[in-house]
């Protein structure tokens, strides 16, 4: 995540973040260290994955003293092992324990989704379909785990409502049908602005083509009717598969010739990947 993104839109929700868990003091850290000490600590991997959120990690410690210094060993993206040592902490003994669950908290959810990304990804390798998010994102979440999906290997759909045109059963179903929400769509939205239609059985595929959808989405559909979508659309738009996309199917999916393959499970039903701050030291100063 670059220095310009982390200072414009992600400190304010770590900011939040700590502000949830330190909404006055942190009494446990206080009790035992009443006063400045110096400090290390380690980043340690608990189980295999590929790490994320590194400098959402650091950017806690920062917040809290800016002269807390993290030294790390492994970069976003890259793969990490139970039981390696992947960075220290140094500063401020107080700031260490106080910013620890904080800066933990995304460092696991980032890196699990990265690491749940990249094994989707790979099932996908040898194909032309590329692996998508989704919105299904956790409040105050999003920025951090679109960029983790970004780490994995995945895309990015539209970061939010302001992002693109994605006219959904109920934009359909208010505007009359498909080919007035797509008409609709084309008159109000910037010229630069993409327009895709969700569709849920195969007259929607005819109408969306006919009113000029330039990304058409086959949702929940079965293998058999997805194929016969994919011919009759015949690349007069891009297509996207859509709802219950597991590990199991995907590849049968993206046999099918689909552009895109879009899933939620990506940022909501990934695990963490357990990583641990460890053996605490006092740095003695001259």
């Amino acid at each position: 995540m670059n220095p310009i993104t982390m200072q414009l839109v992600a400190d304010k929700y770590i900011q939040m973040a700590l502000e949830e868990d330190i909404n006055n003091e942190d009494v446990s850290t206080n009790a035992v260290m009443p006063e400045y000490k110096k400090g290390e600590v380690q980043l340690i991997c608990k189980e295999d994955g590929i790490i994320a959120g590194l400098a959402v990690f650091e950017r806690v410690f920062t917040l809290l003293d800016p002269a807390t210094k993290v030294n790390c060993s492994v970069k976003d993206g890259d793969a990490v092992t139970k039981g390696e040592v992947i960075g220290v902490v140094t500063g401020d003994i107080r700031v260490l324990l106080s910013g620890e669950r904080t800066a933990l908290n995304y460092l696991q959810r980032m890196s699990g989704i990265a690491t749940y990304t990249r094994s989707v990804v790979k099932l996908l390798e040898g194909t032309k379909t590329k692996l998508l998010d989704t919105r299904k994102t956790t409040p105050g979440m999003r920025v951090f785990e679109k960029y983790a999906v970004r780490v994995g290997g995945g895309g990015n759909h539209r970061y939010n409502l302001s992002d693109g045109v994605l006219l959904k059963d109920n934009h359909i179903d208010a505007a009359g049908g498909v080919t007035q929400a797509v008409h609709a769509a084309r008159e109000y939205a910037p010229f630069v602005r993409k327009i895709e239609v969700e569709t849920e059985n195969l007259d929607m595929v005819r109408e969306a083509v006919e009113a000029g959808a330039d990304i058409i989405m086959l949702d929940n559909m079965t293998p058999d009717v997805m194929a016969e979508a994919v011919q009759i659309i015949n690349g007069r738009a891009e297509t996207e598969c859509s709802g219950n996309i597991t590990k199991e199917n995907i590849k049968t999916i993206a046999s099918l010739g689909v552009d895109y393959v879009s899933s939620g499970a990506l940022t909501h039903s990934a695990p963490i990947l357990d990583v641990s701050l460890k053996h605490l030291s006092v740095i003695k100063e001259l």
